[in-house]
């Protein structure tokens, strides 16, 4: 572990390889799992206010899934997360080509939303969990659904954080990015 300003920031974040092949995965992640994507309270409204901006991307089974749960669920540990079609596939996802993929983020890289998609979902496979002293601890989430992405990230030579650098400036800054490129290369130089 690092710490990086209120951040702890695990090593595996950049010692271990990671890069989406959504050619071989299909976006499971969208998909698998015991519950949605969490989501920050602040993007609860956005979900909300942009809704009508990415609906009509979404499959008539999300749109009901949301208009029966709302735009967000409570889990059992009390977090707000992504509501789901039939406890599987998050409702605000679309299949397209065999491949599932965000009705929020393809509106908004078409121009029609200002929301990216939900931060948990960007950041994956980095799970953020906030310590009760407001120190917030970025860790590397394995799951079995990403070993191809694991794979692709080995054969290209790419750390997790580096496959994850547009969602880490969205969240944490450009200067958090370069801070974890200054870690790796002090940790390379350490193996030497």
């Amino acid at each position: 572990m690092i710490e990086i300003d209120d951040k702890i920031v695990s090593l595996d974040l950049l010692r271990e390889c990671f890069a989406c092949d959504l050619g071989r995965c299909k976006g499971i992640c969208c998909v698998e799992g015991n519950a949605g994507a969490p989501l920050e309270p602040e993007e609860v409204d956005l979900l909300e206010a942009e809704y009508e901006h990415y609906k009509p991307y979404m499959t008539p089974e999300g749109i009901a899934a949301v208009e029966r749960q709302g735009f967000m669920v409570v889990d059992c540990e009390g977090d707000y997360t992504t509501p789901l079609v039939d406890d599987a596939e998050c409702a605000y996802s679309y299949t397209e080509n065999g491949v599932t993929l965000c009705a929020i983020e393809r509106a908004c890289r078409e121009g029609h939303c200002s929301f990216p998609k939900p931060i948990s979902c960007h950041l994956y496979p980095i799970r953020v969990v906030r310590f009760s002293n407001g120190t917030l601890g970025l860790n590397y989430h394995r799951w079995e659904v990403c070993r191809a992405a694991v794979a692709c990230g080995r054969q290209r030579g790419i750390p997790v954080y580096r496959s994850l650098r547009e969602p880490i400036v969205r969240r944490f800054g450009e200067e958090f990015y370069r801070a974890l490129e200054a870690a790796e290369e002090f940790l390379r130089q350490q193996q030497q």
